[in-house]
């Protein structure tokens, strides 16, 4: 189905040429436009929201109003702790993760509304009242999950001054304030990508079904776990670091191209390059790079990032078998993490989680708003495949 226009998805669209846009607006104009927590800073997480929801740029009294509205949201039953619990420590953090949103779901406003037989000229209040909720709720479960596995289960609450980015690093165990403005940035670029990439369209897909946010939510994180979708940030350290193994980090360009191809040759793809609909270098990836050069230009890692950007496009190229060679965003936001101490990188699709929440609960709301109606594309057997391509060929 690779481009076939099928989905109204209100909040992003995704330009092959210019990559994402959010209510219309780019990344480096989001960045200029939403308020941040201090001059010149990322833009707040929660101004995205807003922008998403409305369609409108925040004053930076909306996104208070907005943090403050979450703050008051975001508490977690212990059921859902428990439920967590009861899965081996072992467990990948984001079956761990999911879990927890399926326990969540007992709470859920919209599946107690249609109960009751609202009308359904207002399911997106209920669906509204659950996505804030939801959204408020994301950063403690990923939180409590990343301490559990990493931290031998010693939890850091909120903070109450603090904003939505700013918090989840702290509630993970990151007060250095260049790491709350890294995952500022990270939840607003990776908060949305329109609707057909695996996460959105099945957190789309499932609600159609007038299933609950919560039972949408858990089902598009699992999409998110696959290979092909949010765990690419997850094997992209993994590549690089198993480079500076066996090539040490000072690694020269021939040498790299000799790793790049030996990747290649063993019939294994290199993680964090190309995309389904880009065909120039995301913009997401660009925005972590200056982000980069800005607060760790001395890095080894980004070194060796900012060389494989040379090294490795022109090789696909030369293969001939790729549309787009340039780097995804999951290409970058490893090595900034692991900059900070975030060095885990199965959790990293937790965090692509935290971030997905935001734009899949804002186009859900409108779902509902809109009146979309459930999805249900046909499907064809093998069978009458074949008879259709002979008859088109006879």
């Amino acid at each position: 189905m690779r481009g076939m226009t099928g989905l109204l998805w209100e909040t992003s669209l995704l330009d092959p040429e210019e990559g994402i846009r959010f209510r219309g607006l780019s990344i480096p104009e989001c960045q200029k436009l939403l308020p941040a927590a201090k001059p010149g800073g990322e833009p707040l997480p929660e101004g995205l929201l807003w922008l998403l929801l409305t369609g409108k740029v925040p004053t930076i009294e909306q996104v208070d109003a907005l943090s403050n509205e979450l703050r008051n949201r975001a508490t977690v039953p212990d059921h859902v702790y428990k439920t967590i619990d009861a899965l081996p420590v072992t467990a990948h953090p984001m079956t761990q993760f999911a879990t927890g949103f399926m326990a969540l779901q007992v709470q859920s406003e919209f599946q107690k509304a249609y109960e009751k037989g609202i009308h359904k000229s207002k399911y997106w209040e209920p669906a509204y009242e659950d996505s804030l909720s939801l959204i408020a709720q994301v950063p403690i479960v990923a939180s409590y999950v990343y301490r559990r596995i990493y931290k031998n289960g010693q939890v850091i609450p909120a903070h109450d001054s603090l904003d939505y980015g700013g918090n989840f690093a702290h509630m993970l165990g990151f007060d250095d304030p260049a790491m709350q403005e890294l995952l500022r940035l990270y939840v607003t670029i990776h908060s949305d990508h329109e609707g057909g990439n695996v996460s959105a369209h099945t957190g789309h897909l499932v609600a159609s079904a007038l299933s609950d946010p919560y039972l949408s939510f858990a089902a598009a994180l699992n999409g998110l776990a696959g290979p092909l979708h949010g765990l690419a940030n997850q094997e992209v350290l993994i590549w690089i670091k198993s480079v500076v193994e066996e090539c040490g980090e000072n690694v020269s360009k021939d040498h790299l191209k000799d790793y790049v191809w030996k990747t290649l040759n063993s019939g294994k793809v290199v993680p964090g390059f190309g995309h389904g609909v880009l065909r120039k270098t995301d913009p997401r990836y660009t925005c972590q790079r200056e982000f980069a050069l800005k607060h760790l230009p001395d890095d080894p890692l980004f070194k060796l990032v900012s060389n494989l950007y040379e090294v490795v496009p022109p090789i696909l190229l030369e293969l001939g078998k790729v549309k787009n060679p340039w780097p995804n965003v999951d290409a970058h936001s490893g090595v900034l993490l692991n900059h900070y101490g975030l060095t885990e990188a199965r959790y990293y699709t937790v965090l692509f989680g935290v971030s997905r929440s935001i734009g899949i609960c804002a186009q859900l709301i409108w779902d509902r708003a809109l009146g979309l109606p459930l999805e249900r594309p046909k499907s064809v057997t093998m069978e009458w495949l074949e008879n259709y391509c002979k008859k088109a060929f006879a």
